[in-house]
């Protein structure tokens, strides 16, 4: 029933975008226009790699399910810098953090937690993801909170380029380690099982999809763009409450979707992976390329964050590592998750 709605909004959607952009309608039904369409164009992104997922094993399906929906994030932050609006795309990438972490995970753990009483997922992932969320969000992200202080904005961008080109390096390390030399180390007992699932789509009709839909995205998430300036002037919301919330919930809803999923049908090491894994993805890769990209655009944006955001970051990957390093969920570890997400949104919407 979904996958219908899904199909709907995408052949109705995209085509009712591109007569707006041509005849330049209001920015506000193009705002919710923009949403549905790249919603329900995640959705499909979702059940391609949910297909690619079932070929691959949940290390590498849950890996790309992470990255086609993470692309959604990186073109509607491309768009938005090039825009000018670096607090949004900032503020975006907080949301992102906090969305995957906090509401991914929790609602995971939650649907999860309601069917079964109680859900494994590899420790050794779990330990793994602990010891890289610490570095990415607590030492790469505050460290230029911190020395900025004693900065002028060029010795401030320079320190940004330089932790960009280390996140990257040490991310493409971290693949390398977890899919390659110590691969083994990271097998699920769901790797060592036959895999007896068969997907929904074949590997070649699952990638003609996620390119067709990653395209298809791109277009509309440079609309989407357009009616940010409108949206924040008609609804009195701040550039932060629109990248923290609306743009990270609109631009990580593949992730939202297909975590969900996979907890429902006990696949936690895939969920975990998408959720968390989605989140070091944002914070040592998304984030350093978009500093790297924005040094060819008019306004460079130096990887400083606001206070309240990094705080926000920290808060939730510390209570992240603490209900997961002992390789178990349930329903209540997600309702305490989720509550923390709306905690930090409220708070958000009211600065």
């Amino acid at each position: 029933m979904l996958n219908r709605l899904f199909s709907i909004l995408i052949f109705i959607g995209i085509p009712l975008v591109v007569v707006g952009a041509i005849f330049h309608w209001s920015d506000i039904p193009m705002f919710f226009l923009c949403c549905v369409t790249i919603i329900a164009l995640a959705g499909y992104i979702g059940r391609a790699t949910e297909s690619l997922a079932i070929v691959s094993g949940p290390r590498v399906g849950g890996l790309l399910n992470a990255t086609f929906g993470n692309a959604v994030e990186l073109l509607i932050s491309i768009f938005t810098l090039k825009a000018g609006m670096i607090g949004i795309v900032l503020a975006s990438l907080t949301g992102s953090v906090l969305g995957n972490l906090l509401l991914v995970l929790g609602l995971s753990f939650f649907a999860g937690g309601i069917k079964y009483k109680r859900q494994n997922f590899s420790i050794h992932d779990a330990k793994y993801n602990s010891g890289l969320l610490i570095f990415a969000v607590i030492v790469a992200f505050v460290i230029p909170e911190i020395f900025s202080m004693s900065m002028d904005h060029s010795k401030t961008l320079s320190l940004s380029i330089g932790i960009a080109v280390i996140l990257i390096a040490l991310y493409m390390a971290g693949l390398f380690f977890k899919l390659v030399t110590h691969r083994g180390v990271f097998a699920s007992a769901e790797q060592r099982e036959e895999e007896t699932e068969t997907p929904e789509w074949t590997k070649g009709k699952s990638m003609l999809i996620l390119l067709l839909a990653t395209v298809a995205v791109a277009f509309v998430s440079e609309q989407l763009v357009h009616t940010f300036e409108t949206l924040g002037e008609r609804f009195g919301w701040t550039e932060l409450f629109i990248g923290i919330i609306i743009v990270a919930i609109v631009g990580n809803a593949a992730e939202h979707a297909s975590a969900i999923t996979m907890a429902l049908k006990n696949k936690m090491d895939i969920a975990v992976e998408i959720a968390v894994g989605s989140t070091l993805q944002v914070a040592m890769f998304v984030t350093p390329v978009l500093v790297l990209i924005s040094l060819f655009m008019v306004q460079p944006m130096a990887l400083v964050f606001t206070v309240p955001e990094l705080v926000a970051m920290i808060t939730a990957t510390l209570l992240v590592i603490n209900l997961c390093n002992d390789g178990e969920s349930n329903w209540f570890e997600g309702l305490i998750l989720f509550a923390a997400y709306v905690i930090m949104g409220i708070g958000f919407f009211l600065l």
